[in-house]
Formats: C-alpha cells, sequence, structure tokens
C-alpha cells in the first residue's frame, strides 16, 4: 500500500513539473522565439521578428518580456547608432536546448506523415 502512495505523490509531482514548464511555455509564439535564439546564439530584435513567421512587433516585445521574467533569454542594449537589443539564451534557457531539437525532429516527422497521407 506504502508503494501505491508513493507512486501516487511521485505523479503528482511529474504532473505539476509538466503543468509549470506549460505555464513558462504557454503560448503560440514562445518556443519558437528560443528557438530562433537558440539556433543563432544572439539575435537582434528585427532578427527574431523576421524569423518568426506571423508575429507581431507588438506579441514579440510581450514574449521577450515574459522569457526574460522567467530567466530564459538576456536582454543586452548594444552601444551603437542608432540603439540597438541583442537577445541571448541565459544558461537556464539553454537548458532547452535538447527539447527544441526534439520538438524539430518530432515536427519534421510528424509533417512527412500528416502530408504523405
Amino acid at each position: 500500500m506504502e508503494c501505491i502512495k508513493d507512486f501516487q505523490q511521485e505523479h503528482k509531482l511529474e504532473m505539476r513539473a509538466v503543468r509549470d514548464s506549460m505555464d513558462v511555455l504557454n503560448g503560440k509564439w514562445k518556443i519558437a522565439v528560443i528557438s530562433s535564439i537558440c539556433y543563432y546564439n544572439k539575435r537582434r530584435f528585427s532578427d527574431i521578428l523576421h524569423d518568426v513567421e506571423g508575429i507581431s512587433n507588438k506579441m514579440l516585445s510581450k514574449e521577450l518580456k515574459e522569457l526574460e521574467l522567467n530567466q530564459l533569454i538576456k536582454r543586452t542594449v548594444l552601444d551603437s547608432q542608432p540603439v540597438s537589443v541583442q537577445y541571448e539564451l541565459t544558461e537556464h534557457g539553454l537548458s532547452l536546448k535538447t527539447i527544441i531539437t526534439n520538438l524539430t525532429v518530432w515536427g519534421i516527422e510528424h509533417r512527412k506523415k500528416i502530408f504523405a497521407t
């Protein structure tokens, strides 16, 4: 009986961890934004905007702020004329690289499967 309780408790912790992950990465754009930065290491706002098809300036700005709040990206204001801002993944953000790679591979295979029929 104790073994079942331990299993149930562990399952609850795992489900909470999944929910926490989904809360941080929620929405249509965050994973695509992270992927854009991850692929190039450092990206300017306009580069990400052009890379993530369909996102608006306002939405990209919102997503970047939320990713920065969750310590996944670092924002650096460059000393240039005109002023430019650069984004890069933090060490914490880099821990998502495996997930991004796995999602990419899965997405390629999924697209092949769906469009092959």
